[in-house]
């Protein structure tokens, strides 16, 4: 079971009789499953239960960590790299509200971080997505221009990122890191 399609990501494999399989959670909407049967007896398979919905550890993890990010006197002890890595990769794999939220402690972190304490390259995932909902709002002139709640998310953690590089020095290496060979090809040309 995994969480692509090409069972690559967040992968939970199992065998053998029941006592071996373990609850896990996947992130997003979706489920992806493949069964291999070995021929050597006459089981009749697996069955397995899955549960939509979930708020568990995401919701309490969440909560404790925008807590944390709120007290001044907390975030010098906290490992904010790490942290941003992970809530990065967080962003990237959830959807919907949990995405959201988690948008909204990367914010909060670039904002207390008082140096290079983030990878902010790490960010180029979040920036394709941002960039491909921008050009979808471009060439959509019908509609009116009504940001979606995740564009708006993106929309300012970029807007808070780049100013918190340009307030570094490090403007120019943030924005080649972010940006593939192909698009800087494209805004060259144009």
């Amino acid at each position: 079971m995994a969480s692509s399609s090409d069972f690559q990501q967040d992968r939970h494999s199992f065998s053998g009789s029941p006592q071996k399989w373990n609850d896990f959670e996947l992130p997003g909407d979706t489920l992806y499953y493949r069964f291999t049967s070995d021929m050597s007896n006459t089981e009749w398979g697996y069955k397995f239960t899955v549960t939509a919905g979930h708020l568990g550890r995401f919701q309490t993890g969440f909560e404790i960590l925008k807590q944390m990010l709120s007290e001044e006197r907390v975030i010098p002890h906290l490992p904010l790299a790490r942290i941003w890595e992970w809530q990065v990769g967080v962003a990237c794999r959830q959807t919907g509200h949990q995405r959201l939220k988690a948008i909204h402690l990367l914010l909060k972190i670039v904002q207390c971080s008082t140096q290079r304490d983030c990878d902010l390259t790490l960010l180029k995932p979040l920036w394709q997505l941002f960039t491909h909902m921008e050009n979808n709002l471009c060439h959509d002139v019908a509609k009116p221009g009504i940001l979606l709640p995740l564009h708006r998310a993106l929309a300012e953690l970029f807007f808070v990122t780049e100013n918190r590089v340009a307030e570094l020095g490090t403007l120019q290496e943030y924005l080649l890191a972010l940006n593939t060979e192909d698009h800087l090809h494209r805004c060259t040309a144009q």
